[in-house]
């Protein structure tokens, strides 16, 4: 099953980006959603995550106030706003469907996963 992510791009230090994540097979229905990235070299990171209805919701302290997670489920789509971007935050983003309806932050919470989308940031 393959999660749509979309939405990265190259951008400058304060820049914004909102990445988007379709669902064509609907893997996001009556389940929560997250967003994880990795960088070069480094293991995948938690980025953040939406529950079933819309709350809660989860997010890494590392983007916390600048990156807002949320959901159309009419559309299918779960989106990523990115804001303030900084260099540390260049990675391959990737959105996944939960084995249940509550945001969690651990990988192994997540049965489908997207192909990733690139986010580069200069400084």
């Amino acid at each position: 099953v393959q999660l749509q992510a979309s939405g990265g791009g190259f951008v400058q230090a304060g820049d914004s980006l909102r990445l988007s994540c379709a669902d064509p097979r609907r893997t996001f229905s009556n389940n929560a959603v997250g967003w994880f990235r990795q960088a070069s070299g480094k293991e995948r990171e938690f980025v953040a995550a939406i529950s079933w209805r819309g709350g809660p919701t989860q997010y890494a302290d590392s983007i916390a106030g600048r990156f807002t997670v949320s959901r159309d489920n009419a559309k299918n789509t779960v989106y990523l706003q990115m804001n303030n971007l900084s260099p540390e935050d260049t990675a391959v983003y990737y959105c996944a469907s939960a084995y249940g309806p509550i945001a969690a932050t651990s990988t192994d919470r997540y049965r489908y996963w997207g192909q990733g989308t690139q986010v580069t940031v200069s400084s």
